[in-house]
């Protein structure tokens, strides 16, 4: 019964970090990136056009690639969290519409999609994400004046 528990706490904690990265993302709140991810974490962005390599450098390189995209609600569902001791690996479906105010006031969207997989470590301050990667595998009304960042 205690192992039970004990994994429904941790998939608990799991989930409300992998929400935390959302609003970490969407309110351009960087300074959190070290309580979402362990030290030596990488992310792999590529499947959307984007970098991989370092957290830290790669995070550096979503926050410039989403200034253009001001207005964004990222959402993840569909968790498949697997708990082994102290290590984790979970995938999750994520819906990420953004937009922008264009000069006439209407606003320009666009939405993309995919999945998340994680490999996590809990450490002393709890679960980090160690490895995430980003597939995409929708991506619709980009406007074709916009150019992914490299």
């Amino acid at each position: 019964m205690q192992d039970a528990i004990r994994n429904l706490i941790d998939q608990n904690e799991i989930q409300a970090l992998l929400t935390r990265y959302t609003e970490m993302v969407d309110k351009r709140e960087w300074k959190r990136m070290d309580e979402i991810f362990a030290p030596a974490a990488r992310v792999d962005y590529t499947s959307s056009g984007g970098v991989a390599g370092p957290y830290r450098e790669t995070l550096g390189w979503l926050a410039g690639a989403l200034e253009p995209w001001p207005l964004n609600l990222h959402f993840i569902s569909n968790f498949d969290i697997r708990i082994d001791g102290d290590a984790a690996q979970s995938s999750c479906y994520f819906l990420a519409p953004m937009g922008r105010e264009e000069p006439d006031g209407s606003q320009t969207m666009t939405t993309n999609a995919g999945y998340y997989h994680d490999e996590l470590v809990r450490t002393q301050d709890g679960w980090r994400i160690q490895s995430r990667v980003c597939e995409q595998t929708i991506l619709t009304g980009l406007p074709p004046d916009y150019v992914i960042p490299r």
